[in-house]
């Protein structure tokens, strides 16, 4: 099968999610439009020659609606001539396009091929692209009589039945924080971003006993009842914030790279998605992680580097328990509950920073793994030259 490699990957800042952050100001077709154009730039490459455009975004209303990447892709100044299309695996949106633009350069089907992602959550809030009165999931009463829950509440069922407690899950997103202003401060950000400025959300003073004086997030008297082992640990704190920022990945065949002279910085090795329990609906990155390594013939000693999108803090502990990798090797620069996760966005957000912290650290293969709604996971392995 042909080899399909990163020649770049480039992110903005990520934005605090709502009014008076950095980028509400900002559209996001302008916001992906943006970083296409930084994408091109850094790169040299034509546009005209990039056989298709796949963005993710998950609130595909407002601001948001019409086949957004589009409609960047034409106010980035590329020709009319090249196509585009908005995909939506939840959380995982843009990590799903950058598997199939990597997928279809393998296949032959594309050249060159551009993975996105955008969200600006201060215009197109969650839960706007449900219109009042509807309801998407009402065919699923039948088959889950009791109803499905919020991902709160799926969170903190998996930091009860892991048993994990405030503490740990605190101190998990103090070190977030410290990573993430560590690696700004040492300007290991620098490389993979389209403008130099601040993620606004990484909090360099943050502690575990400051964030121990934050009150449980999702508590709710009827969940009570429903689960009543749940222990209501799952705080604004340790959990990722609401954000705006976008995110690209430039995608090729290793062919087609030589033959435009341009240097391939990884190569993908395996895909994986998968679905699990809809109900704990974060837990689908373990079988994700388990079956992306049997793919790539590779087993869990031999990743180099993990980054495993933090919606929850629970979320990322758990995997770690039930996949027993070095917490040294995951999420090395800090993740989502410091940076940020602007959902159709961080998918591509994590694959610009781990294809960067590979390079600065001289590892070999990388693994990214992405939660989504629903019980769903992606996991992707790419590996240096």
């Amino acid at each position: 099968m042909r080899d399909a490699v990163i020649i770049d990957a480039v992110r903005t800042p990520i934005a605090k999610g709502k009014p008076g952050g950095a980028l509400h100001g900002e559209h996001p077709g302008t916001l992906l439009a943006r970083t296409l154009t930084a994408l091109v730039e850094r790169t040299g490459i034509d546009p005209a020659l990039v056989d298709d455009v796949i963005g993710g975004i998950v609130t595909q209303a407002g601001d948001q609606a019409a086949n957004l990447t589009r409609t960047a892709v034409l106010a980035a100044g590329f020709p009319e001539t090249v196509p585009a299309t908005t995909v939506d695996r939840q959380c995982g949106s843009s990590q799903q396009a950058v598997h199939i633009a990597a997928q279809g350069v393998q296949s032959g089907a594309y050249d060159i091929a551009i993975a996105c992602g955008v969200e600006s959550m201060s215009r197109a809030p969650m839960g706007t692209a449900v219109l009042p009165g509807t309801n998407p999931f009402a065919p699923l009463r039948d088959r889950y009589p009791d109803g499905l829950v919020g991902q709160g509440i799926s969170a903190e069922l998996i930091a009860s039945r892991w048993k994990i407690d405030r503490q740990e899950l605190d101190a998990y997103a103090a070190e977030s924080h410290r990573r993430a202003a560590t690696a700004y401060a040492n300007g290991e950000f620098d490389r993979e971003l389209a403008w130099k400025a601040p993620d606004e959300t990484v909090r360099p003073a943050t502690t575990p006993e400051i964030l121990a004086g934050l009150k449980p997030a999702y508590h709710d008297p009827s969940m009570a009842e429903r689960f009543p082992e749940i222990g209501w640990r799952i705080t604004a704190g340790n959990a990722s914030p609401l954000n705006d920022g976008a995110a690209a990945v430039l995608i090729m065949g290793a062919d087609t790279a030589e033959r435009l002279g341009l240097r391939p910085r990884a190569r993908f090795r395996a895909f994986a998605v998968v679905g699990d329990d809809p109900l704990l609906m974060l837990t689908a990155i373990v079988p994700a992680t388990t079956k992306v390594l049997a793919k790539a013939g590779l087993d869990l000693p031999d990743i180099d580097l993990f980054e495993v999108n933090e919606a929850f803090a629970s979320v990322v502990l758990a995997w770690q328990r039930e996949t027993g990798a070095d917490p040294a090797r995951v999420n090395v620069r800090g993740g989502a509950i410091a940076i940020g996760h602007p959902l159709g966005a961080s998918g591509a957000r994590l694959m610009t920073t781990l294809l960067h912290a590979m390079e600065d650290r001289g590892a070999r293969y990388g693994l990214q793994t992405m939660c989504e709604a629903g019980g769903l996971a992606n996991a992707t392995i790419i590996e240096r030259p």
